[in-house]
């Protein structure tokens, strides 16, 4: 098992993201360790882009998804939810009703 900084992110998660993310956010995603992802950057072997801005590593989100093969965008996020087997999906209809979706 791998020290990754919390569990890995849920589909919905990842959906969720700004334009781009941190390091350790970009570590979970991949499954792996703030350490390791730091390693794979010296490296030159991040398995994605890497911007450096300042002091920091930003992570443009549109990448990285590409790199964890997720290419396009689900149209009701809670439809990934269910199929990750999820229960987000419920609470997200319980708080938003109108976005019942109807099969």
């Amino acid at each position: 098992m791998n020290q990754a900084s919390g569990p890995t992110l849920s589909f919905a998660e990842a959906f969720d993201l700004p334009l781009a993310v941190d390091l350790r956010t970009a570590a979970r995603a991949f499954g792996m360790c703030p350490a390791t992802a730091y390693k794979l950057i010296r490296l030159g072997r991040f398995p994605c882009t890497v911007l450096r801005v300042g002091r920091r590593y930003r992570i443009p989100t549109a990448d990285m998804l590409r790199a964890l093969g997720i290419e396009e965008r689900p149209v009701y996020a809670d439809v990934a939810l269910e199929a990750e087997g999820d229960h987000g999906s419920q609470q997200y209809h319980a708080a938003h009703p109108e976005m019942e979706v109807h099969t």
